[in-house]
Parts: C-alpha cells; sequence; structure tokens
C-alpha cells in the first residue's frame, strides 16, 4: 500500500514537472526525482506520456499549424508550442557551424534571430515586423547546448505588440528581450513602409 502511494505521488510529480516544462529528458526527471531513469520510464508508460523526442515532435506539428506571421521554416530554431496571441516556445540546439570562429560560443545573432523570430511568430496576424528591440545578452551560449526560448504577449496597442522572450540554457537565463512588433496589412507587390526604426541594445 505506501509503496503504492509513493508510486502515485511521484507520478503526480512527474506530470507537474513536464507540464512546466515538457523538454525534462528521462535523465532530468530522474535527478529532480532522485530515483533511476529506468523507474522514470515506468512511471512514463504507466502514464501513456511519450519519450521526451516524441513529445517535442507532437507539440511542433501542433505548433505549426497554429503559425500564421511566419512559414515554420522561417522560425529560428523549432517551435514547440504556441497559443497566438499570448505565448509561445522555442528550442534550438546550438552546433558547431553556430558557433564564432576557433570557440565554442555561439554567435550572438542566432540568439538574437531566435528571439526575434519568436516574437514575431507569437503575434495572430498575416504580415508582422519588428519595430523596435531592446536586448540585453546575460551568459554566452555553448556549442552542444540546447536553448529554450519562450515569447509572452503584453501590451496592445492598435497594431503594435510588446512581446518580452527569455532564452535559458537549462536553469540559466541567458538573454531578455523586449520587442515591438508592428502588424501590417499584406498587399502583393507593394513594399512594406513605414517600419518603425529598429534599436538594439545590449549592456
Amino acid at each position: 500500500m505506501q509503496r503504492s502511494v509513493g508510486r502515485r505521488v511521484r507520478q503526480e510529480r512527474i506530470i507537474s514537472e513536464l507540464e512546466a516544462n515538457p523538454l525534462l529528458t528521462d535523465q532530468e526527471l530522474a535527478g529532480r526525482l532522485s530515483v533511476s531513469v529506468s523507474t522514470v520510464r515506468l512511471d512514463r508508460a504507466m502514464l501513456g506520456i511519450p519519450e521526451v523526442r516524441e513529445r517535442m515532435r507532437s507539440m511542433a506539428n501542433q505548433a505549426g499549424s497554429r503559425l500564421r506571421s511566419l512559414k515554420r521554416e522561417e522560425v529560428i530554431g523549432e517551435l514547440l508550442d504556441l497559443q497566438p496571441g499570448e505565448w509561445a516556445l522555442s528550442t534550438l540546439q546550438v552546433s558547431r557551424e553556430m558557433a564564432f570562429r576557433h570557440t565554442h560560443y555561439a554567435s550572438d545573432h542566432y540568439i538574437y534571430a531566435m528571439a526575434s523570430s519568436l516574437a514575431i511568430a507569437v503575434i495572430e496576424a498575416d504580415m508582422v515586423v519588428t519595430g523596435s528591440a531592446r536586448v540585453r545578452f546575460r551568459f554566452p551560449a555553448k556549442v552542444g547546448e540546447r536553448l529554450v526560448a519562450r515569447a509572452k504577449v503584453g501590451t496592445k496597442k492598435g497594431n503594435k505588440n510588446v512581446v518580452s522572450v527569455r532564452i535559458r540554457v537549462g536553469e540559466q537565463e541567458i538573454f531578455v528581450g523586449r520587442f515591438i512588433t508592428v502588424e501590417k496589412e499584406c498587399q502583393d507587390k507593394t513594399p512594406v513602409q513605414g517600419r518603425g526604426e529598429a534599436s538594439v541594445a545590449g549592456s
């Protein structure tokens, strides 16, 4: 009886952890729950929760179907979750090709592009551009690390939205950005005009 109660509590904890961060691996869950990886896998099987790669694939398909302002391939990284007009989630694995020459640190423009494209993707409109951005790079990202970005829509005024984007590696926040996105009317063969001046500030 006591053993079944312990299993139920542990499984409830697994559900709670994955709701907060669906990208947790079995190894990470095992570390948080202080149990073996095999125990986590068994609990997952009993709960009907797929492993992280399958979860990511399913999430990406659902998020892609809600995407309106960009094509899926225009989002830098993999779009995993999207609630249009509210929030979005994406991930990016840092590869050797993304690093500065002769270093293992990722080039800043990949991190910025990940954040900027997610800020646009979260807006439910046919044509969205970045009007301005204020960003801060807190820590560098390294080859082999997995970046997780979250975008949240704040104030909306007319055709402008304030979108905050935070990027983490594990529990460490490495980037913070505040984007003003502008919704535009999409007209064939007509260039986008009146775009706000972009200002990027780092500290």
